[in-house]
């Protein structure tokens, strides 16, 4: 799963958490709640979004630069096609 498919994914669920938040329905209060739901809706996406960073492949990195190198691609015969850049 790519970063792009992950960062999809956590956004429609954010949207559907959103949305069930504020469909529900209770009696309005005239009355401060504090900090507590937003510093543990922050808490939550930050280990969502941590854990989908920490998941990814990413890049493998040799003294700061990545190694890329021209390999070579043969079909399923054995024949040669050409080279193609793959980085490590």
């Amino acid at each position: 799963m790519s970063i792009k498919t992950k960062f999809a994914a956590l956004a429609l669920t954010a949207l559907a958490v959103t949305g069930t938040i504020a469909s529900t329905t209770s009696q309005a209060e005239a009355r401060p709640y504090g900090w507590g739901w937003g510093v543990g809706a922050g808490l939550v996406g930050a280990a969502v979004v941590g854990s989908a960073i920490a998941a990814s492949d990413g890049y493998t990195y040799n003294g700061g630069y990545r190694r890329c190198a021209w390999v070579r691609q043969y079909d399923a015969f054995g024949n040669y096609i050409g080279r193609v850049r793959s980085c490590y």
